[in-house]
């Protein structure tokens, strides 16, 4: 994805886009479906070489039109062709038609659906466009079942997004396309990047169709997927002349009885990303042994809130939440850490307890996951991830601050900018300890004094790529938070 453009639009964004170039450029509907065929049979020519049979399935919107002209072209190349149209002609749009009628012009056939697919090399997917907002059923939920069955023997191309998927939630409307590939056009879908998206789309590529680049000042993304390029300009070599005085003191509040490791793993994160200084601040119990591997951590036992205020005054940043528990113990550390003005992240327990006594602040960063998010909001985890983008913005709304909703996709929002999007991490940090890691990574850089939403962006990004470093080296499967950690060095020191 390091080749995508960085902005992302909803439908009626990327409407605006093609009504801009229609109406203000002279580049006619038709003209943008011819390149939308040329940019598709270029895809098949780089990614499947060998491919010599295609099978094209067209809805009756402008999506069919695309695959239309692709099949026109293809055949052309001396490809061996199948077209299959799904849907009623009579709702064709004018330039699909004309596709249409162009296919038709140099013999080809256009095939009716018949419960089972042809044989074929490759099937591409130009059944539903960007448009869809309702369930697919019928005829069309049959033939995607169809399609998704031949996934498992050739790969499949989706022109602009997998049919099936609610371009602005990432959402299946009831089943959606599984593809290889999608291939988007002149701007990236939102929904493409999170929710369901990332377990439809496989590989997102992107071609502009030769559309001009000054269409995209005229519409404001509504989101941005994160660039460690262009956020983490901090994370330049530092002087000749720091310090570990230079570089902060995050504190660490968590770990109650059973959970010690939560707040140890926070700890070294923060400390691996280049905070000068990290303490913990932890049971009595556990403060002994929680730096026995790593005695570069200072840990500390507080028995009550009352006992932070000293560890708070010498510290810069606060991570509160990782294995803070929510018994009498973890309560009175919140309180504490709650009347503090430092910059802080407030995360897992600390979230559940602000969820319960509602707070805005606009000195914080909230990490929540879909479930702690239900809880913020007093829904449930389904509305979450109905709409992340919509979760996210309530989520700043009421509680302040930066808002980080964790997931496939997670988002950044600070009730200002574009929404922004991370495109890094994979399944594998689906276990446990993967937040706490998050949470210090963050706390750490808020301790060397990056702004908020730059600690954010940045924090998100190096935990995604650590987790991704760490996936491409021992793979998926079994990974561990603490996998994360040489990683996270490495990428800290490696981006200028």
């Amino acid at each position: 994805m390091l080749n995508l453009p960085h902005n992302l639009y909803t439908v009626a964004q990327t409407r605006e886009l093609e009504r801009i170039v229609i109406e203000q450029h002279d580049i006619s509907a038709a003209k943008l479906m011819s390149r939308a065929g040329a940019a598709a049979l270029s895809t098949i020519k780089t990614h499947w070489r060998q491919a010599e049979r295609l099978l094209v399935i067209c809805g009756t919107g402008n999506n069919g039109g695309d695959g239309f002209e692709l099949a026109r072209q293809a055949l052309a190349k001396d490809y061996r062709v199948t077209v299959i149209q799904v849907g009623d002609v009579a709702k064709m749009s004018a330039e699909s038609i004309a596709a249409r009628d162009d296919l038709l012009n140099i013999g080809a056939e256009i095939q009716h659906f018949d419960v089972k697919l042809p044989s074929t090399d490759i099937v591409i997917d130009a059944l539903f466009g960007t448009g869809l907002d309702r369930e697919c059923t019928g005829e069309y939920k049959t033939i995607i079942t169809a399609i998704n069955k031949a996934a498992k023997r050739v790969p499949i191309l989706s022109l602009d997004i997998p049919s099936g998927l609610h371009a602005d939630t990432g959402i299946a409307l009831g089943i959606a396309v599984r593809a290889t590939i999608t291939l988007s056009f002149i701007g990236l879908h939102k929904g493409l990047f999170t929710g369901e998206g990332p377990n439809y789309c496989g590989t997102v590529c992107f071609d502009s169709l030769q559309v001009p680049s000054a269409i995209y000042k005229a519409v404001t993304p509504i989101a941005r997927r994160v660039s460690i390029e262009e956020d983490g300009t901090r994370l330049a070599p530092r002087e000749r002349t720091g310090h570990k005085g230079l570089y902060g003191h995050l504190l660490i509040i968590g770990g109650d009885h059973g959970m010690p490791g939560a707040a140890r793993v926070a700890a070294e994160a923060g400390a691996r990303v280049g905070a000068g200084l990290v303490s913990i601040a932890t049971r009595p119990s556990h403060s002994p042994m929680l730096n026995q591997a790593r005695p570069e951590l200072m840990c500390h036992g507080v028995e009550n809130g009352h006992e932070l205020d000293a560890l708070i005054q010498r510290a810069n940043s606060l991570t509160i939440g990782p294995g803070l528990g929510q018994s009498e113990w973890g309560q009175s550390l919140f309180k504490k850490a709650m009347a503090s003005d430092l910059p802080m992240v407030v995360d897992a327990d600390a979230l559940n307890m602000l969820s319960k006594h509602p707070q805005h602040h606009d000195n914080w960063i909230l990490t929540p996951h879909p479930g702690e998010a239900a809880r913020l909001l007093g829904c449930t985890s389904r509305d979450i991830q109905a709409d992340r983008f919509l979760a996210v913005t309530e989520i700043q709304k009421r509680y302040g601050g930066i808002a980080v909703l964790k997931g496939s996709g997670t988002l950044i929002y600070n009730g200002e900018t574009p929404t922004r999007l991370s495109t890094w991490g994979n399944p594998g940090m689906g276990s446990g300890g993967m937040g706490d890691v998050l949470a210090g990574v963050i706390g750490g850089l808020l301790a060397q004094g990056f702004p908020l939403m730059e600690a954010a962006c940045v924090g998100v990004t190096l935990h995604g790529m650590a987790g991704d470093k760490a996936a491409e080296q021992d793979g998926e499967r079994g990974m561990l938070a603490m996998d994360l950690i040489p990683h996270l060095r490495h990428l800290s020191n490696l981006i200028f």
